[in-house]
């Protein structure tokens, strides 16, 4: 059987082990020969979430990186998560500028398949009817992803019925997504074979991360039961947090028999790169992580639980993370066993730290929770199996009749554009502004100047430029090959 890999070093890689902080530059560097490597996808970081982050801490313009991306990966189908929320942290996104935001990004070829879950926050229910067409319509491929957890009610059955609700859909693909790293041995042999027997000849993908070290083994367990597409990351943006190494599954995979079409000598410069950029930058290097049964009792993402220690570390309760995580697996129980991914794993380990910090369940509750218990957020996130009387609790609060059931206001698009810039601001800049809330962070950004470049060997003359120019002792370069000559002042001498 061929086996086929999905790369995911710019998106998920980066998200699980770089917090999101590989600048435009990093990608530039090593994507060429990412693109000729034979992966069947790239997934890269064009999505509404990934542009906010390249905004407010990188600094740098995101429409910017997806025509880079699009330039250096005209070959290579490239994917990313997509859905009709552009902030799923916080208010819903008129359907008008959730189409705008696919069409820009569809116009500048940056994007040719969509990833979008079916059981995580109401996508079914509320967003299918009307993304799916969407993206049809803007010549996207579209993978459907089921979220896996452990719970009373995430039984095989379970899975098998989502897998046969998404049929309606008719997807190019459906993607398997252990997100907290959950999966055995065990239980994927019963639960695998129950997603690829109702499939119906859909294929379909795996898509693991390593937080307890038994991806790769599943990985290999998946082959045996039809799988075919598996989901890696290239180092030092694979395992930990993130996805199993290419090199690994795919040397594994050869040697049960399976074929590859991956070019891993191509890989090697890419390899090296990205090594070098996370020691001079600072940056994790992914390593295999130890196996922790913990990770079998709260279930929440490893990436959540390093953005919980750094803001309880600004609260002075650093010392008391495990009670919080503790308090989580309760908070969990009560609201119906909701998919510990974003946001339901945010908004739950957020409740668990004020009820530890309180000294009382529920004393003080977050607006999510209220909302939650509202089924603002799908019948399959659990409000329906949640607790019941900890959501009339909820609902009878004062905060619950002023918070409505939350829902996108059919607002005119001329009256949201006149409130960020008027009609003569390019769509480009107005999503910005809409996505940042304002133009304060971005013109920030536009501030800030070009993204820095991260040159190579291939390169060598803007590298010894770039790195003799740091140094003040060095007034002036002069460069000269046979008859050509080139003088440049360093101005941080003078």
């Amino acid at each position: 059987m061929d086996v086929r890999f999905i790369d995911t070093t710019f998106r998920d890689g980066a998200q699980s082990l770089w917090a999101s902080s590989m600048r435009t530059g990093m990608i530039e560097a090593v994507a060429e020969d990412v693109g000729r490597a034979g992966f069947a996808v790239v997934e890269v970081p064009v999505g509404a979430v990934y542009f906010k982050k390249f905004v407010r801490d990188l600094k740098e313009d995101p429409w910017d990186m997806a025509r880079m991306v699009a330039k250096k990966l005209p070959r290579a189908v490239k994917s990313c998560m997509a859905g009709g929320n552009l902030n799923p942290l916080g208010e819903p996104t008129p359907r008008a500028i959730a189409h705008l935001f696919y069409e820009c990004v569809a116009a500048n070829k940056a994007l040719d398949r969509a990833q979008t879950f079916a059981n995580t926050y109401g996508q079914m229910e509320f967003e299918f009817p009307w993304t799916i067409p969407m993206f049809r319509r803007l010549g996207m491929q579209v993978a459907i992803g089921l979220s896996y957890t452990i719970s009373p009610r995430h039984t095989d059955e379970y899975y098998a019925q989502k897998t046969r609700a998404i049929l309606e859909f008719k997807p190019d693909a459906i993607y398997f997504e252990d997100q907290g790293g959950l999966l055995t041995l065990d239980r994927a042999r019963t639960l695998i074979p129950a997603i690829v027997g109702n499939a119906n000849g859909v294929p379909v993908e795996l898509h693991a991360h390593c937080s307890t070290g038994l991806a790769p083994l599943v990985y290999l367990e998946a082959l045996q039961m039809g799988i075919q597409t598996l989901h890696t990351a290239i180092p030092p943006l694979a395992e930990g947090p993130s996805q199993p190494s290419i090199f690994n599954i795919a040397r594994n995979a050869r040697l049960l028999g399976h074929t590859t079409t991956i070019d891993e000598k191509a890989l090697q410069p890419v390899v090296e790169r990205l090594t070098e950029i996370a020691r001079e930058e600072g940056l994790p290097i992914g390593a295999p992580l130890e196996y922790d049964c913990a990770q079998y009792i709260h279930h929440v993402p490893g990436g959540v639980i390093s953005n919980l220690r750094h803001q309880l570390a600004g609260l002075r309760m650093e010392h008391r993370l495990e009670e919080v995580l503790e308090e989580s697996v309760q908070v969990r129980k009560d609201l119906g066993y909701p998919i510990m991914v974003t946001p339901h794993s945010q908004f739950m380990v957020t409740q668990s730290a004020i009820n530890v910090a309180t000294g009382e369940r529920y004393k003080h509750v977050i607006d999510e929770l209220i909302l939650f218990a509202q089924g603002v957020y799908g019948e399959d996130s659990g409000y329906t199996w949640m607790d019941q009387n900890l959501k009339d609790r909820l609902l009878s609060m004062q905060r619950a009749s002023e918070l409505g059931a939350r829902s996108p206001r059919d607002v005119p698009m001329k009256e949201i554009r006149e409130k960020l810039g008027g009609p003569g601001v390019s769509d480009e800049e107005f999503l910005l502004r809409f996505m940042m809330k304002g133009g304060k962070e971005v013109e920030a950004m536009h501030a800030a100047g070009p993204p820095r470049q991260y040159l190579n060997a291939s390169q060598p003359l803007p590298t010894l430029l770039r790195e003799l120019s740091k140094h003040k002792s060095v007034r002036y370069i002069h460069v000269r090959r046979g008859s050509d000559s080139l003088l440049i002042q360093n101005r941080a001498s003078a």
